[in-house]
Order: C-alpha cells, then sequence, then structure tokens
C-alpha cells in the first residue's frame, strides 16, 4: 500500500489528468450533451465528415480515461484508492505510480 504522501502525490496526478482531459474535451468543442458541437451551416465535404470522425473517436477516448480518472478519484473518498477491485488485495505502489487509475492489481489485470 502507497505511503499516504505517495497517494496524495497521486491524487493530485489524476486532479491534474482531470482537469487536462477535460480541458481537451472543451477544446474539441465537445457540448455538455455528450455530443460534439460544430456549425450546422458549416459545408459537410468528405474531410469534414472524416474530420469530424477523428474528433468522436479522439473525444470517445479522452470521456473514457476521464471516466477512469474520475473512478480512481472518488475512490479516495471511499477509502478504497490502491485496492484491486477483483481480489481486494493491495495494488503494487510501482503499479500506481505507472497508472494511477489502476482499478486490478498486476495478476488481475492480466488475467482480464
Amino acid at each position: 500500500m502507497p505511503s499516504d504522501a505517495t497517494k496524495a502525490d497521486l491524487r493530485a496526478s489524476l486532479e491534474e489528468e482531470r482537469a487536462s482531459l477535460r480541458a481537451q474535451l472543451a477544446e474539441l468543442g465537445f457540448g455538455e450533451d455528450g455530443g460534439l458541437d460544430y456549425d450546422q451551416n458549416f459545408a459537410d465535404s468528405s474531410q469534414v465528415t472524416a474530420e469530424r470522425g477523428e474528433a468522436e473517436a479522439l473525444a470517445k477516448s479522452l470521456q473514457e480515461t476521464l471516466s477512469e480518472v474520475e473512478h480512481a478519484l472518488a475512490k479516495f473518498e471511499e477509502n478504497t484508492y490502491g485496492t484491486c477491485e477483483s481480489c481486494g488485495q493491495p495494488i503494487a505502489p510501482a503499479r500506481l505510480e505507472a497508472k494511477p487509475a489502476a482499478r486490478f492489481c498486476i495478476d488481475c489485470a492480466s488475467r482480464r
């Protein structure tokens, strides 16, 4: 189990990542309704359609990462951060340092 100081650093890292992800989504024009905002008067050429598809794929990936980060931050509130969601054992500090939003210990993650 990570020390309290390490947990504080990991939490700060997760909070910074959450802010960065939210900023990236806003920069992409990600709307409050869960979709990307586009100008309806903009010509719908094949290039625009391709770019829209790329932006939507990127936004989906960012949303998924944001969801994982928010889940990890919620675990701090529940005092369960650093505990494997599968086996209940502590997640190794090195794994948390490499992937602060990790939900599973390395053994359970490799089984998935």
